[in-house]
């Protein structure tokens, strides 16, 4: 099947927070790929994936990367898909830098921000299917059933 999300990080240290975003599409059928591209070391392979990651069929973009995090705001500036970017703890500032890198992106340039880890990583995915839903009428109805056994769970476990 051809991907819909590209899942990219700066390093391949970064799969074991980025993985609960891949977890999160396979759940929900959605094909992806994985790539690592860093902003700083291989800044032409990243201007060649953003610039033709539309025309290769993807329809949102995750983004995680650490320290600096330029990672996500470098693919927005490049494409114009929606890029969801994921702050990594992996400096002494244990995310903070990351956060305030991925957040702060300048007017016209956005970066849709979830939380720092692999928490940030599995929402960046629910909130890619989430934008995928809104044109795959299957995709939304897997994603109400699947919202609706999230409930059920976290109502058995007050029980």
């Amino acid at each position: 099947m051809q991907p819909l999300v590209g899942i990219i990080m700066g390093s391949s240290s970064d799969w074991e927070t980025m993985q609960p975003a891949a977890e999160a599409l396979e759940k929900l059928q959605v094909p992806y790929e994985v790539r690592v591209i860093s902003a700083h070391r291989t800044p032409d392979q990243l201007f060649e994936y953003a610039s033709q990651a539309r025309g290769r069929g993807l329809e949102v973009l995750i983004a995680g990367a650490g320290g600096a995090a330029h990672l996500a705001g470098a693919m927005a500036a490049n494409s114009r898909l929606p890029v969801l970017g994921v702050p990594l703890a992996s400096s002494p500032l244990l995310g903070f830098d990351a956060l305030l890198s991925t957040v702060q992106m300048p007017p016209g340039v956005p970066v849709g921000t979830l939380g720092v880890g692999s928490w940030g990583a599995r929402n960046a995915a629910h909130l890619a299917l989430r934008i995928l839903a809104l044109s795959d009428p299957g995709l939304a109805q897997r994603l109400e059933t699947h919202a609706r056994a999230l409930a059920a769970g976290a109502r058995r476990r007050r029980g």
